[in-house]
């Protein structure tokens, strides 16, 4: 029967001020059966603070042949790329 139910991708952020990333795909007829799936599959040990799951149908990905069309305008725009910027030596992590 589950093979009939639809995919589910799942992202999970592991904690505040991080993004959320793709950790798998569960099968699941509706979303609040989905995320209870997602819980028991990808977050055993605590792992998370917070979960998304989407349709795999409802993605959109560009192709990666298209990459060069898609991307390479923004690489002349230098103003976005803060690499120009003398920081005091006492800035560690930027």
């Amino acid at each position: 029967m589950s093979k009939d139910w639809p995919l589910w991708e799942v992202f999970l952020r592991a904690r505040g001020g991080l993004s959320h990333r793709h950790v798998g795909s569960v099968h699941a007829p509706d979303s609040e059966l989905a995320i209870r799936h997602a819980r028991d599959a990808y977050t055993r040990r605590e792992e998370g603070i917070s979960m998304w799951v989407v349709r795999s149908t409802d993605i959109v990905a560009s192709d990666p042949g298209d990459s060069a069309a898609l991307f390479e305008p923004a690489a002349d725009k230098v103003y976005r790329h803060p690499t120009f910027y003398d920081l005091p030596d006492e800035l560690k992590h930027m």
